[in-house]
């Protein structure tokens, strides 16, 4: 994310970069106290993730983290917004681009009456395959009955209703669809 926010950077926006506080003081640690000072038409702020402290050089538990942004990001992430569009050394907010974690960003962007782009790292095949996880369940396939559905035989059900996407077997398919689990976070997350 912050390649494409220096890609729009050089190409005249007007960038303010978005982390979640532990993130941010992630970067400030790697790369020292002032590693983000600098231009200011390139800002970096932050907001709250909904996450207790946790170890400062440990990678955050995705499932958690997915949860807690969905729940908890959307208002701090407004009051920025907020405070952005009546700052007077910055200019208003005219387009949102985020992480596909950060979907919250859509309720925001809708509010303000902006585009936001929504940016996934994940593979193409990916990305198609998290978009149908609602078909999975439709079918019965997910969340399964129990463990013994994680055989061989089980994971080579064929997927062949993904557009665009042949020869698939249930074991190529993301590993959060095999879940045995209704309330999966991640399995909802996707869904949802």
């Amino acid at each position: 994310m912050l390649q494409v926010a220096k890609l729009l950077h050089t190409k005249g926006f007007h960038v303010t970069f978005v982390n979640t506080i532990y993130n941010h003081k992630r970067l400030l640690r790697s790369r020292g106290p002032n590693a983000l000072n600098g231009i200011p038409s390139f800002r970096f702020e932050y907001i709250p993730d909904g996450l207790p402290e946790t170890n400062k050089d440990a990678t955050q538990d995705v499932p958690p983290l997915c949860a807690s942004t969905k729940k908890n990001c959307l208002a701090p992430f407004k009051e920025l917004l907020r405070r952005i569009n009546t700052a007077d050394d910055v200019p208003p907010v005219s387009s949102i681009v985020s992480d596909g974690i950060m979907s919250f960003t859509l309720d925001a962007a809708e509010e303000l009456g902006v585009p936001d782009v929504v940016f996934w790292t994940t593979s193409a095949c990916g990305f198609l395959a998290y978009l149908h996880f609602y078909r999975f369940i439709e079918k019965g396939l997910s969340p399964l009955k129990d463990e013994s559905y994680l055989t061989k035989e089980h994971l080579d059900t064929k997927i062949d209703w993904i557009p665009s996407m042949g020869n698939l077997r249930l074991k190529d398919i993301p590993s959060f669809i095999r879940t045995t689990n209704p309330d999966d976070i991640m399995l909802n997350f996707f869904c949802s």
